[in-house]
């Protein structure tokens, strides 16, 4: 008889279902892993919503976790069964162009089939070309929660790295969701001197302070969000951050910026979206506008150290934790808008603590 488990997934926009299915068998050089603890993220929110191109409907979700090893596949040997791990859900493939360029956070073989995805289970498979590049042991004494932050501290020391911060004395962030949380704790931890955070909610702009952040702006208490930038900083901000995704908050990234600065653009907004720009002032006040997306395997090391030198204060960006059981229930908190990440265990049969 085939074993089963319990798998979340989105079976139709705004509706989630848990299905028992079967549980993965590795193959050659994969890993089966229990997982131990998975984190809700804003992409698993936004495919919830609105779905993603990548994953036709019905998909599984969760790509944020932290496990042991249940099953290793032929020609694994960095790992045996019983091993804690902590994992990313995709590495470059090394042999597209992107990755011939150097640009392996942009890799052509990245995409659905490609990736340890669906971590709101009980079990989740990892191909072999992560478990190859982007798989790790686990400390024992390491907290699952900050285990299971990797990808998205991975994703966030990417854009930190693209950024030019020499000279760079005040940096505003947009956003105080968990990425703008994890920026702001990143960016205090290279030295810049001023960070200002604008977003919405008291709790989040809380977390923001204590992330780091010199200075916060309430974005529900501002008719007038530039108006408010420039009272902080009157010539403008020296770098931005959009950590939000909406083209609003892009055009106000770039009408914060002074001369010569520069805005990176971290968060997705919807297919087919445009902004407006002032090509004369791009131009005159020489403006580097910049996306981010992804990250490579050194920024996964980065993380990783990051990560068990506990260099980071993580737990301010967990709101709380429900069993997989509770999924449903923790998809309906998070649109609520008041909590951050949410850490799910499949194996917790208790209330939740959000």
């Amino acid at each position: 008889m085939t074993a089963t488990m319990l798998q979340g997934l989105v079976a139709d926009l705004g509706r989630l279902e848990l299905r028992e299915v079967p549980v993965p068998e590795p193959g050659p050089g994969e890993l089966v892993a229990r997982v131990d603890l998975a984190m809700t993220c804003g992409t698993d929110l936004k495919t919830f919503r609105r779905g993603h191109p990548k994953f036709p409907l019905p998909t599984p979700l969760g790509h944020e976790f932290t496990g042991t090893v249940a099953r290793v596949g032929a020609g694994v040997g960095r790992f045996r069964e019983g091993d804690p791990i902590l994992a990313v859900p995709s590495a470059p493939c090394g042999e597209c162009p992107s990755c011939l360029r150097g640009l392996e956070n942009l890799c052509d073989r990245i995409h659905a089939g490609n990736l340890a995805w669906g971590a709101f289970a009980e079990f989740i498979r990892i191909p072999a070309h992560v478990v190859r590049r982007n798989v790790f042991p686990r400390p024992p004494d390491l907290d699952l929660t900050h285990a299971a932050l990797l990808e998205p501290l991975s994703c966030v020391v990417h854009g930190i790295e693209v950024l030019d911060l020499a000279r760079r004395d005040t940096v505003l962030v947009l956003g105080a969701g968990p990425i703008g949380l994890l920026y702001v704790a990143l960016l205090k931890r290279r030295g810049v001197p001023r960070v200002v955070v604008l977003g919405k909610r008291a709790t989040r702009l809380a977390a923001a302070r204590a992330l780091g952040a010199d200075e916060v702006l309430d974005l529900d208490a501002s008719s007038d969000p530039l108006a408010s930038i420039r009272a902080l900083a009157p010539e403008g901000v020296c770098a931005a951050v959009e950590c939000v995704g909406r083209t609003e908050a892009w055009q106000l990234a770039e009408a914060s910026l002074r001369k010569g600065g520069e805005v990176l653009f971290y968060g997705g907004c919807p297919g087919g979206s445009s902004i407006s720009l002032d090509t004369r002032r791009v131009h005159y006040d020489a403006l580097t506008l910049k996306g981010a997306f992804h990250f490579t395997p050194s920024d996964v090391r980065i993380a990783l150290d990051l990560i068990r030198r506990r260099a980071l204060p993580l737990d301010r960006v967990v709101s709380g934790e429900y069993p997989l059981a509770r999924l449903g229930e923790a998809f309906e908190t998070l649109q609520g808008g008041e909590c951050l990440k949410l850490a799910i265990r499949p194996k917790a049969t208790d209330g939740a603590s959000a």
